[in-house]
């Protein structure tokens, strides 16, 4: 991995030289969340080129974070974490924590990526809290240029659910209009959904069981629930992101 030492013996420096590398946290982040296929981990991420994946991934395997393991019979490749990489998740938990609390909401969402922040919303939806039959939730976001203004997440008894950024040709059984600082901010634990209706920045039509329990089936991050976290304030909203609602 190439870098240029802090020439210092500081553990924690270096330990930075191991981990500041773009994107080296993100990935063992990936690994974390259970991804193992390289287009699994360049999904959960976003926003990195196959070309640096391919080689932060080489460059993670020759440090021994992470292990290449390789089917003989099918060819396909998983990459999973070492001992030592999974050594590293109380430092991870300990940073999410704290940024969650002394990183303020609007620097912490200022650079939302909505597609991959809707990736993440798909691992979290609660199957098991929705009606047994085939599910259609359209969301809209008004701050957001087409074509990645709008997804589908569908949801069908025995299968993964699944991401769209076309309709799927089913009737929509719930309309979720929102922006992404919104959504962002809902997942993040940095608001809630109840306080987004209460606000005019989270209008739901259609279903109205799917309404009443969305937030039973639609959860949030892993550190949502973090004490003192720094919360999203009411009246500070960028005027960038005045959320334009289309209509049904």
């Amino acid at each position: 991995m190439s870098r240029r030492p802090y020439g210092l013996i500081c553990p924690i420096s270096k330990a930075c030289e191991i981990l500041e590398p773009r994107w080296t946290i993100q990935i063992l982040t990936a690994l974390w969340s259970g991804a193992t296929r390289f287009n699994e981990i360049r999904r959960d991420i976003g926003n990195i080129s196959p070309a640096l994946l391919s080689r932060r991934l080489k460059e993670l395997e020759e440090l021994k974070l992470i292990e290449r393991i390789e089917d003989a019979a099918t060819g396909s490749i998983d990459y999973i974490r070492t001992r030592r990489a999974i050594e590293l998740e109380p430092v991870m938990n300990g940073m999410a924590e704290w940024a969650q609390r002394n990183i303020e909401a609007d620097l912490a969402l200022c650079e939302n990526d909505i597609s991959t922040l809707m990736w993440w919303f798909r691992r979290k939806i609660v199957v098991d809290e929705l009606p047994d039959r085939r599910i259609v939730v359209r969301f809209h976001f008004g701050d957001v240029k087409p074509p990645l203004d709008t997804y589908w997440m569908l949801s069908q008894p025995g299968a993964e659910v699944e991401l769209c950024i076309n309709d799927p040709g089913y009737e929509v059984d719930l309309y979720i209009e929102t922006s992404s600082l919104s959504l962002g901010a809902i997942y993040t634990g940095r608001t809630t959904i109840s306080r987004e209706i209460a606000d005019g920045e989270f209008f739901l039509s259609g279903s109205t069981v799917l309404a009443r329990t969305i937030e039973r089936w639609l959860k949030q991050c892993d550190y949502a629930a973090v004490d003192g976290i720094s919360m999203l304030p009411r009246d500070e909203r960028p005027a960038s992101l005045q959320v334009q609602w289309t209509s049904n």
